[in-house]
């Protein structure tokens, strides 16, 4: 009896030894189950391909070269080669040579429920010496030159019919006007930089072109876009190599590629991510809902923006109650709500969405300074 119990010992002592490792495996599977199964419900990760000008709207023409053909050239090569990529969904705002006006490119991005939009252009400079590929999200030009690079693209606007009832008396030429453009990309300033960044350093070591960084301005065509924009000019027309170089086949394709290996590693950047999101918040869900301001941090949802003072009346907010306001400068930003729970805070984001304010978004604070919502919700961790 004895000598049969020790012949059994090592089986004994392997389980012993490997308790832990089972329990790891077991908790393991536990947790990421339902990621795994939050993954496969997940909707194709949808890009829309933005091809600047177009129609009569031919952009610059620096060399003799055409943006607008360029620009449509370069975007159908990387929709070719993403489609071949699983789980990724192209969309183009325009597959030819027709003009399409701005608020219509982001409208289509819009109704996708796009992840990424890309908008593709060709640069100009008075020097033809200037060269290199740069990427811009939207914000403040921090420059003379970046403002005149948005002038440029934003004066599309005048080829519109009701351009003014479009745009909000938008003026592409008052570099004041660009304040109120800011407002609503806000949110997905975060993700937008990093899209950019993972186009930039694309660019820079899968072709060697010059690393001309990334940079803020305020463009129309990302401003009425509601997620992660980024618009990309491919180089610069008025260089005579450079425009050589984005007229032929060879330097589309080659663009081409890196814009594509540059969203692929957004997307997965983005994936694992989530990934990480999920799996916290089947961890910590109770934090999101907890009511207490925890460092003073808090959500609001923005629901309007402009120069002109409203009263903080339901009958002026769709019948909205628990209404906030702040004026920086000269405008007027408008609020709906105050929570510290992140889940509540999305919750009033439909109901002001289903309200009509479809262009409504989510604000974080700590306190009276804003902040990001990924510093928010670090640190509510």
């Amino acid at each position: 009896m004895y000598q049969s119990f020790l012949s059994y010992s090592p089986i004994l002592k392997f389980f012993s030894r490997d308790v832990d490792f089972l329990i790891v495996v077991f908790l393991c599977f536990f947790y990421y189950a339902p990621v795994q199964a939050y993954q496969e419900k997940e909707k194709p990760f949808i890009v829309i391909l933005d091809a600047g000008h177009g129609g009569h709207d031919s952009g610059n023409r620096g060399s003799g070269y055409m943006e607008k053909e360029i620009a449509l050239n370069i975007v159908l090569k990387t929709g070719k080669i993403l489609k071949k990529s699983s789980g990724i969904k192209i969309i183009y705002t325009r597959k030819k040579d027709v003009f399409v006006e701005l608020i219509q490119r982001a409208n289509i991005a819009n109704k996708a429920d796009a992840d990424l939009f890309i908008s593709v252009h060709c640069d100009a400079f008075t020097s033809p010496k200037a060269f290199g590929a740069g990427t811009f999200v939207l914000g403040l030009h921090a420059n003379d030159r970046n403002f005149k690079v948005a002038q440029k693209e934003n004066a599309v606007i005048f080829l519109e019919d009701n351009y003014e009832q479009n745009y909000d008396g938008f003026d592409p030429n008052d570099p004041e006007s660009v304040i109120s453009l800011i407002l609503m990309q806000e949110t997905y300033l975060d993700q937008s930089i990093s899209a950019a960044s993972t186009i930039q350093e694309s660019f820079k070591s899968n072709l060697k072109r010059k690393d001309r960084t990334v940079k803020q301005a305020g463009f129309v065509v990302l401003k009425y876009t509601y997620m992660p924009s980024v618009l990309v000019e491919t180089g610069f027309l008025t260089n005579p190599r450079e425009g050589a170089y984005l007229n032929s086949s060879k330097g589309q394709t080659s663009m081409a590629n890196a814009i594509s290996k540059a969203i692929i590693n957004y997307k997965n950047k983005r994936a694992a991510s989530v990934q990480d999101k999920v799996v916290f918040e089947l961890l910590n869900e109770t934090k999101l809902y907890e009511n207490e301001f925890k460092y003073n941090v808090f959500f609001k949802v923005q629901i309007a923006a402009g120069k002109k003072s409203i009263k903080l009346k339901p009958y002026n907010f769709r019948g909205l109650k628990s209404l906030s306001s702040i004026k920086t400068g000269n405008t007027h930003r408008y609020f709906y709500q105050k929570t510290s729970s992140y889940v509540s805070a999305k919750d009033y984001l439909n109901e002001v969405k289903s309200k009509g304010y479809s262009s409504a978004f989510l604000v974080a604070f700590d306190g009276e300074k804003k902040i990001t919502i990924s510093e928010a919700l670090g640190l509510l961790e």
